[in-house]
């Protein structure tokens, strides 16, 4: 590895008496798992099993997700090979905690300290790297290169901005990218920029979220939500920021002219935000009620409904014929959150106009009519309130984008084909080998 990347793991491990504030910093703010905090110092939390082990690396709820279809590939091909499945969230191990099938075991991904990353890969000893997406941790990476272990980035992406913030770096760009076999991009563009960073052996081979596993939720919560709420027209804000509460607030009081009845549903992106969105509720006489552990039911003068629970937005898919996907009308710029799960699950999809991390994606469902862009918020009024009462319209709008995510969760045969060959060579132990 080059120069500059020797000079950042010599400046990584200057701070190292700093690095221990710095994580129970985090910790006191909740973004750091208390209990597990030594995971972050490379140090496991359970021994490693005997035989070849696959390392997946996905850096928080989204792209945990979509490594699920992954490993029930993974596991179907190589039965008893150990898949490691590390983070560097909370709510990514909170969210994968239920979901994890026997053979997959999660830790926190290590800081990218030099002496941490060397004890994190001493002690697992992968056979197989996938990496998720585009975090590029430059320890980690150039210890896996040393080490000569197979390494894929999956489902990369590089948008624009970051694009331009490598090319600052580029002279350690280019090392970086070549740990990884092959670089599997999202789209054209992403592909063509890890190109101009040096990256060598990129392929298009479309976006993994679309193959993603449908988000599950709880058959009897679901029957029981479905028949409690059977005479309401519904409509789901969710994964919300800052900002965006108020606005359903705002524009429920307008549909309620000519829907009474209306219940608005909103799950926080951060379901400790409850609270907050009910006291925001209250300022504009809106009747909240918060959904929380208990799992209450809306009542009869419930106007908005909080589902501040983990793990249950599939449930809201499921029960909603209507969704708008939060982030893109938030007080923070916005970015979008995945519209894909919403359509899988045969639910319509609005969205507003700040989705830049996303943007292919949407782009690609405008296009194909399987999603709604509205542009400000009085459209977004016009176009929820014409929905709601055009049942025939709304039901389109849903089929059209079910149809197009059925469609493109193609892409996974795509990935499976670039990663089969290297993974049977490094998996499936030499003839005679014990």
């Amino acid at each position: 590895m080059n120069f500059l990347i020797n000079l950042y793991g010599a400046t990584i491990k200057a701070l190292t008496p700093a690095l221990p504030r710095l994580l129970e910093y985090r910790r006191a703010r909740g973004k750091e798992d208390g209990a597990r905090i030594e995971e972050r110092y490379g140090i496991a939390a359970q021994p490693r099993p005997a035989g070849p082990l696959v390392w997946i690396h996905g850096a928080s709820v989204g792209e945990a997700q979509s490594t699920l279809i992954m490993i029930t590939h993974l596991q179907q091909r190589y039965p008893g090979v150990t898949i490691l499945l590390t983070t560097g969230t909370i709510t990514s191990a909170q969210y994968l905690q239920s979901r994890l099938p026997t053979g997959v075991i999660h830790q926190y991904i290590p800081l990218d300290h030099p002496e941490w990353v060397e004890r994190f890969l001493t002690h697992w000893n992968p056979q197989l790297v996938l990496w998720m997406e585009s975090e590029l941790w430059p320890t980690l990476l150039s210890a896996v290169q040393n080490r000569r272990i197979p390494a894929f980035l999956l489902n990369a992406r590089l948008s624009p901005r970051s694009f331009r913030r490598w090319q600052f770096l580029s002279l350690a760009a280019a090392p970086l990218l070549r740990t990884f076999t092959a670089i599997l991009a999202q789209t054209v563009d992403d592909a063509a920029r890890f190109k101009k960073l040096g990256g060598t052996n990129v392929i298009v081979t479309g976006n993994l979220k679309y193959a993603a596993t449908p988000l599950p939720c709880n058959q009897s919560d679901f029957l029981s939500l479905q028949q409690h709420l059977k005479d309401r027209p519904l409509w789901l804000y969710a994964s919300t920021h800052k900002g965006e509460e108020e606005l359903a607030c705002r524009l429920h009081l307008r549909l309620i002219a000519d829907i009474p009845n209306l219940l608005t549903i909103i799950v926080p992106r951060h379901p400790e935000r409850g609270d907050e969105i009910t006291k925001i509720c209250s300022t504009f006489g809106v009747t909240a009620l918060q959904r929380t552990t208990s799992h209450q039911l809306p009542q009869p003068d419930t106007q908005l409904y909080i589902a501040d629970t983990l793990g249950e937005l599939g449930l809201f898919y499921r029960i909603c014929p209507l969704a708008c996907i939060g982030r893109s009308f938030s007080d923070d710029g916005g970015g979008g959150h995945n519209p894909i799960e919403a359509a899988q699950l045969g639910c319509a999809v609005l969205h507003g106009p700040h989705i830049q991390n996303l943007f292919e994606i949407y782009k690609d469902m405008n296009q194909a009519d399987a999603s709604c862009l509205v542009r400000d918020r009085n459209e977004f009024y016009i176009v929820l309130r014409e929905l709601l009462l055009h049942p025939e319209k709304l039901r389109k709008l849903a089929d059209t984008g079910h149809k197009f995510t059925q469609q493109q969760s193609l892409v996974l045969p795509n990935i499976l084909h670039q990663i089969y060959p290297v993974a049977d060579r490094a998996l499936t132990p030499a003839p005679g080998a014990a």
